[in-house]
């Protein structure tokens, strides 16, 4: 899923360098205070409204103005500015510009405009969504390497069980995708996306035994640990993630896409369309060894979920 790293601190209940009692680094928690400008937006008196909604129309400009600047374009006093950030539980301007800077670095991305765009239909989206996914998927045919994906067939096929890990939002969702693509096969899988299941299951892991890890940045820290473990327990793994990353280097068979994101924070990242190809060539591919076994498995899931569906069984063909 990418929060800024916090300096060590003094607390009542850790040391000076920044460690918990029992030896654990813990991470300083940053003030989100656009949040709090946002919440206390409606307590604000008019003219501390007007220094909210400039800050608010220009982070960058707030950060970077001077008491007096920011006062003459909220047209008020710099007695006011004062007021408003006192009001909203900062000490004073300085204290308020240093919780800004630090809020505009963790989420400068989320607080800028996207470019843009038009649409016959009225949906300005549109074009960014289906444009977007169909360059995914164009950029995953160009860069998924068919040998890996040969490579990656033949561990499925002979895996005693698979486990699939995944961390976030795109990547829990795409591990439990692979999960149903693997299944009807007839392949033994599970999907983890809980860190402490990941280790847990990793440590229970054979010589015989496959993971496949999913990470859009490669970098998710807890599913390196969680391969890394699995491969100390000579299990094989395969990495569906970006390029040159600390989860390729730890995977046997890599499964690489870059897809650069378009600059909307409310559009679902694109990377993901570019992962499912990669996890539907994997999977047709195993299923193409397995061949035979596989179509039988295919064949008794749609013969007992057309009953399901139906209620009843399948009638026999007529003359």
């Amino acid at each position: 899923m990418t929060e800024a790293d916090g300096q060590g601190r003094p607390t009542s209940d850790g040391d000076p360098d920044g460690r918990d009692p029992d030896g654990r680094d813990h991470v300083r928690r940053i003030p989100d205070i656009i949040s709090l400008v946002k919440d206390s937006y409606g307590e604000l008196r008019p003219a501390e409204r007007r220094v909210a909604d400039v800050v608010l129309d220009d982070v960058r400009f707030a950060v970077d103005a001077s008491n007096a600047v920011l006062a003459q374009r909220a047209q008020v006093s710099e007695p006011t500015v004062t007021r408003f950030c006192r009001a909203i539980g900062c000490e004073g301007v300085r204290d308020f510009k240093l919780k800004l800077a630090q809020s505009l670095v963790v989420g400068a991305l989320y607080l800028s405009k996207p470019p843009p765009t038009s649409s016959d239909n009225g949906m300005p989206f549109w074009n960014a969504v289906f444009g977007e996914a169909r360059r995914a998927l164009q950029e995953a045919e160009r860069q998924l390497d068919p040998a890996q994906l040969v490579k990656a067939a033949e561990f499925i096929a002979k895996a005693r069980q698979v486990t699939v890990f995944g961390l976030g939002g795109s990547s829990s969702a795409l591990a439990q995708e692979t999960q149903y693509r693997l299944f009807r096969y007839g392949i033994t899988v599970s999907a983890q996306c809980d860190p402490y299941l990941m280790r847990m299951t990793a440590s229970t892991l054979k010589p015989s035994d496959l993971v496949i890890a999913i990470s859009a940045t490669g970098r998710t820290r807890e599913v390196i640990e969680a391969v890394e473990l699995a491969k100390h327990y000579r299990a094989n793994a395969i990495g569906v993630t970006a390029p040159d990353t600390d989860l390729v280097r730890a995977c046997d068979v890599r499964l690489t896409v870059a897809v650069p994101e378009y600059p909307d924070t409310l559009k679902p990242t694109a990377s993901r369309f570019a992962f499912l190809a990669a996890i539907d060539l994997m999977a047709v591919a195993a299923a193409y060894k397995l061949d035979g076994s596989a179509r039988e498995t295919v064949r008794r899931i749609k013969y007992n979920a057309q009953i399901h569906r139906t209620g009843k069984e399948m009638e026999p063909l007529g003359d």
